[in-house]
């Protein structure tokens, strides 16, 4: 059965789901997208991501030509249409098709994509032993000069430093603002722990606030863990007991190595696997609650 795709109202096979050469967020990166996971039947956290994703399109000024609850609608019927009770989704608003000039005017109407597709972003391996991660030299974008809070199609950004990431045979690149501060991995906020307590990098060091970084703060908070968004460097990661990363596609991945040295001993620690079967079962109940 072909994967069906929600595009610009109508679900349509995989095969059909085209854009034209002349939309800007394939021409220049001008547009706004959201990772989502659809855990047992339903959108995990649906608020904070449909209001991430407005808040992004303020930002850039694109009007979404739906409303969050047909947003809403379009992901439940692109999830159902593909049989899936569990799903990572991908969100995107285009600014649409326009003229080969950046000029944002020669759009007329921004384009609204829904992907849904099974998804491991690591082997399960990498789970249970960690991953290695390196420093990357491309050090995030300023946010005056864009926003990280705005997750805009163009991730080039991202991408050179992950390329970095697999030259070093790394899955995973640690990015640094123009500070010299942590900010976040190439498509995960980071944790690290020491002296049983945990700290991640603030808003304002040039970050995502990520869904998931908010629900591992959540879940501190129940478990009468510590967290403190507060700046660090790469000196506390390296001396840090242990460290993990957070996202949709990645959920909580433990992190044992950075720049080819050992965190704690090597292995995933303790408190980062008490998070990790944690969140399982906070995803299991937040999406048994009725809003």
């Amino acid at each position: 059965m072909s994967i069906k795709i929600f595009l610009d109202g109508q679900l349509v096979d995989k095969e059909d789901a085209k854009v034209s050469v002349f939309d800007h967020g394939f021409l220049y990166g001008d547009g706004i997208f959201e990772g989502i996971r659809y855990y047992n039947g339903k959108i995990f956290r649906e608020k904070q991501h449909i209001d991430r994703l407005w808040d992004s399109a303020k930002t850039v000024n694109i009007e979404i030509p739906m409303t969050k609850q047909e947003v809403v609608k379009a992901i439940n019927d692109t999830v159902k249409a593909n049989g899936f009770t569990d799903a990572y989704i991908r969100l995107i608003v285009s600014r649409g098709e326009g003229n080969l000039g950046i000029d944002p005017r020669s759009c007329k109407r921004p384009s609204v994509i829904v992907i849904a597709q099974a998804l491991s972003l690591y082997p399960a391996e990498f789970y249970e032993k960690g991953i290695k991660i390196v420093t990357a030299s491309t050090i995030r974008n300023p946010s005056d000069s864009l926003s990280p809070r705005v997750k805009s199609l163009n991730y080039l950004n991202n991408i050179m430093a992950k390329i970095e990431a697999h030259v070093a045979g790394c899955e995973e690149a640690l990015m640094l603002n123009h500070k010299g501060d942590v900010c976040e991995c190439t498509g995960d906020n980071i944790f690290i722990i020491r002296n049983g307590k945990l700290l991640t990098p603030p808003i304002d060091a040039c970050i995502l606030e990520g869904v998931t970084r908010n629900v591992v703060i959540e879940i501190c908070k129940e478990l009468g863990l510590e967290c403190a968004e507060a700046a660090f460097t790469r000196h506390d990661v390296y001396t840090a007991d242990e460290c993990f990363l957070t996202g949709s596609a990645a959920e909580l991945i433990p992190v044992v190595a950075v720049d080819g040295r050992a965190i704690g001993d090597g292995k995933p620690g303790k408190i980062t696997n008490q998070i990790l079967a944690a969140f399982a079962d906070f995803v299991r109940r937040d999406n048994s609650r009725i809003e």
